[in-house]
């Protein structure tokens, strides 16, 4: 389906299900054919939103087939590859629905679990968050380092992100509205769902291994999450660099009552290779001082540029861009999107003339 072929305008979804994708191929079909089979009980109607995040296989052509026999499913794509953590913001910002539920292409995230989600939601909570009983990844270093970081990121910022949280949740429009206006480009998206608050309870699941295809998370793009993480959240590394420049500051000091005690003593001061242990210590605390302010500021040198976290490629018609700008109330505060149509002004509607005042 061309992207100037007419839409067929379809009742807003009641619920919206979003889907980051990038080179499943061989995982939408089985995605689709279980998402459907899980809400077939759902009365309401919902859209099963694929996000592609630059694929270079047939991803975006299957699901075009999909929505060809399903109008349920859309397809949104981006221009290029900009991470999961853009691409999940790119299909939330085009969720239409009373509430947003984002899990992967993988189908580690299972399906059948979404009438649960609901239920939960309609108890009254705005974040429904699945939690991975155990982990399925049998490689022990990733276990380890996972339930490190994140036992380190409860204990140095101003949030609690609970262990086996991944982007398998849902959100009420409410709590949507109000993640979507957190706009940082360096963007760590299970921990801003813990920043905005909002009732909040958990599901468990048992993950099942990836049903086809292999993983896109290398352990480098796990660090660089991890820095996000720990960077936007938290003011412990600069503290740190400060609690080690006072350490040193006190420890030069000691020294130099030593030096001094020694040539007002007549000691022989000898020792090169210590002096030369100490700069090298003293140049390395720098340096990773350095490191640090430099993470910072490269942070704020991406936010101040102020440019887009994703770029939509196609798979977004005017109509609907008006319809997510208008989606709540909420949307008037957010920052306008440089790729959409200028909206046309408002005026109030016209009320018919006051009856004549009769005496």
């Amino acid at each position: 389906m061309s992207a100037s072929t007419p839409v067929t305008p379809l009742p807003a979804p009641w619920l919206s299900l979003v889907v980051p994708v990038f080179n499943e191929q061989e995982n939408v079909e089985p995605l689709a054919r279980r998402v459907h089979n899980a809400l077939r009980d759902i009365a309401d109607p919902y859209e099963l939103l694929f996000v592609d995040d630059g694929s270079s296989d047939e991803t975006p052509a299957r699901v075009v087939r999909l929505g060809e026999a399903d109008p349920r499913v859309r397809l949104v794509r981006l221009s290029r590859n900009f991470g999961h953590q853009a691409a999940l913001m790119a299909g939330l910002e085009h969720a239409r629905g009373q509430a947003a539920i984002s899990l992967d292409g993988d189908l580690q995230h299972p399906p059948e679990l979404l009438p649960e989600l609901i239920a939960r939601w309609r108890d009254g909570f705005h974040v429904v968050q699945a939690i991975r009983r155990a982990p399925v990844d049998d490689r022990a270093a990733k276990r380890i380092s996972s339930g490190w970081f994140y036992s380190l990121l409860s204990r140095v910022a101003r949030i609690r992100v609970t262990p086996g949280a991944a982007d398998f949740r849902l959100l009420s429009r409410e709590a949507l509205d109000a993640f979507l206006a957190c706009r940082e480009r360096c963007r760590f998206n299970r921990g801003l769902v813990q920043w905005i608050g909002f009732d909040y309870c958990e599901v468990p699941y048992d993950a099942a291994a990836r049903h086809a295809g292999r993983t896109k998370y290398s352990y480098a793009a796990m660090l660089r999450l991890a820095g996000d993480a720990i960077f936007s959240f938290s003011s412990w590394p600069l503290r740190l660099a400060g609690l080690a420049g006072a350490f040193l500051s006190v420890a030069a000091m000691g020294y130099l009552v030593w030096v001094l005690y020694a040539a007002v003593a007549g000691l022989a001061i000898t020792g090169w290779t210590s002096l030369a242990a100490t700069m090298l210590l003293l140049g390395g605390t720098q340096l990773l001082v350095l490191w640090i302010l430099g993470e910072y500021v490269g942070r704020l040198y991406e936010e101040v540029k102020q440019r887009p976290i994703y770029i939509v490629r196609s798979g977004v018609d005017r109509a609907r861009r008006e319809h997510i700008a208008d989606a709540s109330p909420a949307a008037s505060n957010r920052p306008s999107d440089p790729f959409s149509a200028p909206a046309p002004p408002r005026t109030a509607p016209s009320r018919p003339p006051a009856p004549p005042h009769s005496e």
